[in-house]
């Protein structure tokens, strides 16, 4: 089969590999239809991580069942199913508790957590191919209504991060009526202002600096605050008459950058703290990595940040962390899309068969104007 594969930093190509194929009785086969470019696949795509040369990318994935295993009782050929880029067993103590994101059982001993082509995140090929396993499938695998091949940008958007970004907003602990600012206007930071909307919030705000960010985040009710502009803390002070956001999301993760191009894997969360007002709460589900060969400096190497702890305990705030469980959240938001409620689709740039994917990500990666997010489709050819 054909399959996206990486080959050291910045370097990707589109590679003839062994057909992924049922190993196990609770196995599920996926042709995959849609497949999402994710901005944590650039971590990985820029060298930043320990993701080894001939893996495959690709954890956001949506596509029809052409096989299932013998135990497979539930999903059945012909299904369009998402599949959660968290790789879970369904039942070890992590994923009885709902806790999907942290499985026992899908990594190797001692490590909680797994995905699908990601770095440390267990043994999974990725999904930017035209097939891939889905293991224990009765339990991850979320069938999808009728009109999943025709709302698939739609659709491939509950893998990963139409979830993630409602949990950024959960964590933070936002209530119908309160305000919130939003670090990151890419896919994820996007998604959680479309969360936060569909979720009630009287103000949204969304900072970022690429205008083609901005104008997506305006065109669903969000205020865009360009950082490039000024503080971002005092453009929120500002409107928020100087109380400061009741909640706040971090969706850039460790590889954040200032207006001036400067790398600080902090900078954003201590912009949060100070965005936020006293009590108020936080979610981040911007990557953390706990080792960064490639930081700019000793600390960040280790993994470690110059985080305004004093700031934060002073203000009494409280911030959730971690990967999104998206089991928790996916079949409630397909719901919503059926319903013509959402439309996480508006933020798709670029529809291309898998034969672009090398150039895409070179594109995305660069933040080119206008390539805000990118659906690969690998049952299509160019």
């Amino acid at each position: 089969m054909k399959a996206l594969v990486y080959h050291g930093p910045r370097q990707v190509s589109v590679d003839d590999v062994p057909d992924a194929r049922i190993e196990k009785p609770t196995d599920v086969l996926v042709r995959i239809t849609s497949t999402n470019i994710c901005g944590s696949d650039l971590h990985m795509y820029e060298g930043r991580t320990d993701f080894e040369q001939g893996r495959i990318f690709g954890h956001e994935n949506l596509g029809e069942v052409v096989e299932v295993g013998d135990a497979v009782d539930k999903i059945a050929v012909g299904d369009m199913v998402s599949a959660p880029f968290n790789v879970s067993c369904g039942h070890c103590e992590n994923c009885e508790h709902g806790l999907t994101n942290y499985c026992l059982r899908a990594n190797e001993p001692g490590l909680a957590g797994a995905a699908y082509g990601f770095a440390d995140m267990g043994p999974w090929p990725g999904g930017q191919a035209e097939y891939l396993r889905v293991p224990w499938g009765d339990f991850q695998c979320l069938r999808l209504p009728e009109d999943a091949r025709e709302k698939q940008d739609d659709y491939v958007m509950l893998s990963d991060i139409f979830p993630t970004g409602w949990h950024a907003v959960e964590m933070s602990g936002m209530k119908p009526g309160e305000s919130i600012v939003i670090y990151g206007g890419g896919p994820v930071g996007l998604m959680a202002a479309l969360s936060a909307v569909t979720r009630g919030a009287a103000q949204v705000m969304v900072v970022d600096r690429h205008p083609d960010r901005l104008r997506l985040a305006e065109q669903i009710g969000a205020i865009p605050i360009d950082d490039s502009q000024g503080s971002p803390v005092d453009q929120v002070m500002e409107l928020t008459k100087g109380r400061g956001a009741d909640r706040g999301c971090e969706c850039v993760g460790y590889q954040a950058h200032d207006p001036q191009g400067n790398e600080d894997n902090a900078d954003t969360l201590n912009k949060l703290v100070s965005s936020v007002r006293f009590t108020g709460g936080i979610g981040t589900v911007g990557v953390f990595v706990p080792q960064d060969p490639g930081g700019p400096d000793e600390l960040s190497q280790q993994g470690k940040a110059r985080f305004d702890f004093g700031n934060f305990w002073f203000k009494g705030q409280q911030m959730g962390t971690g990967q999104a469980p998206i089991k928790r959240y996916n079949r409630h938001l397909r719901s919503l899309i059926a319903a013509d409620k959402v439309k996480p689709s508006w933020i798709v740039s670029h529809d291309l068969p898998l034969d672009g994917a090398p150039e895409a990500y070179k594109r995305f990666d660069a933040r080119e104007d206008g390539w805000t997010k990118v659906v690969l489709h690998p049952d299509q050819t160019a």
